[in-house]
């Protein structure tokens, strides 16, 4: 059954990148210690060779990448990638991108990217059509806010690293703490990272 899940590296005080973030330094200052838990091992990454993480971070890594059939970003997420070069956040899987405004210009891709102006909602809806029984994936602090808040999200990941930033990109800004509860369904203890999974219960 396909769910809306999110799996982002976060630091202690809930930051999922540091200040000043921009297409030359998207993730901002000192935002690159978020992710040192990608080359502290000896273990690649079946979907990334590149990334060597320890045994433990590969598996919990590896699954969720597996288990996704769809992506959705922010826009600003978009621009500060680099719309990825056309890859993908995940190469090979649909992207979908919520913005009121669609680029002027695209780079192309395999599959190509859809862009959604008419909000999560739509944009959850056109995902899960497409993933096809796999998990949609979203990524980006506002998009993630703008689903818990909706009652779209299902799972969240949390790759809490041992680092304090102090300002940034919070994950968990402007929201309705009110309706949102996490049940803690998994926790693995990896060197450098603890990998966090909640279920959201609305």
């Amino acid at each position: 059954m396909t769910m809306v899940v999110s799996g982002l590296s976060t630091s202690v005080d809930g930051f999922i990148a540091g200040p000043d973030d921009s297409p030359e330094l998207p993730l901002g200052i000192g935002g690159a210690r978020l992710f040192t838990w990608f080359r502290d091992g000896d273990t690649p990454s079946r979907y990334y060779p590149s990334f060597r993480m320890s045994a433990m971070s590969a598996a919990v890594f590896d699954e969720l990448a597996g288990r996704c059939g769809a992506v959705i970003a922010g826009r600003r997420t978009y621009d500060i990638a680099g719309a990825w070069a056309g890859s993908g956040p995940l190469p090979g899987v649909p992207l979908f991108v919520v913005t009121h405004r669609v680029p002027d210009t695209v780079p192309a891709g395999d599959p190509p990217y859809t862009f959604v102006s008419d909000g999560i909602e739509r944009a959850v809806e056109q995902a899960r059509a497409t993933a096809a029984g796999k998990d949609v994936s979203l990524m980006g602090a506002k998009i993630v806010q703008q689903s818990l808040g909706l009652g779209l999200l299902d799972e969240l990941t949390i790759h809490l690293v041992p680092v304090v930033l102090g300002s940034g990109v919070r994950l968990l800004d402007n929201l309705d703490t009110s309706n949102v509860e996490l049940d803690l369904v998994r926790v693995v203890d990896a060197p450098g990272v603890t990998h966090l999974t909640y279920r959201v219960v609305m």
